[in-house]
């Protein structure tokens, strides 16, 4: 069965670290494009970033620029967000994806997310 497992979320202090896991299994991640989601409560789903086939990057929330990195370890299988100086507006449930090609736009399944609390 393919699917994308997140994890990594949890309770952190305000100016805190996190970085999310997004692994896949039942296929290769390598050479797929992937986006970074989160959804806060009470309000919609909104793309963080998300990483071209050929590794390029978009940034899709202007909150995150300098502060959130998406990369990809093909021999972990896995896609990664670092997220550095977070900020209580950052608290959501965040989810991986596959994405359309340069778009930045969810195609695949939505798994379960990984809940990200910034708070003090």
């Amino acid at each position: 069965q393919e699917q994308l497992v997140e994890s990594g979320g949890g309770l952190v202090e305000p100016g805190g670290s996190l970085r999310l896991s997004c692994t896949a299994s039942g296929f290769i991640l390598d050479s797929i494009a992937i986006g970074w989601f989160r959804q806060a409560p009470g309000k919609e789903r909104e793309g963080v970033s998300c990483i071209g086939s050929n590794n390029a990057v978009t940034d899709y929330v202007d909150s995150v620029k300098g502060r959130f990195t998406i990369s990809r370890d093909g021999l972990k299988n896995t896609v990664y967000l670092q997220m550095n100086s977070l900020k209580p507006e950052d608290t959501a449930v965040y989810y991986c994806v596959t994405v359309v090609e340069g778009l930045c736009a969810p195609k695949g399944s939505w798994g379960q997310g990984t809940q990200v609390t910034v708070s003090s």
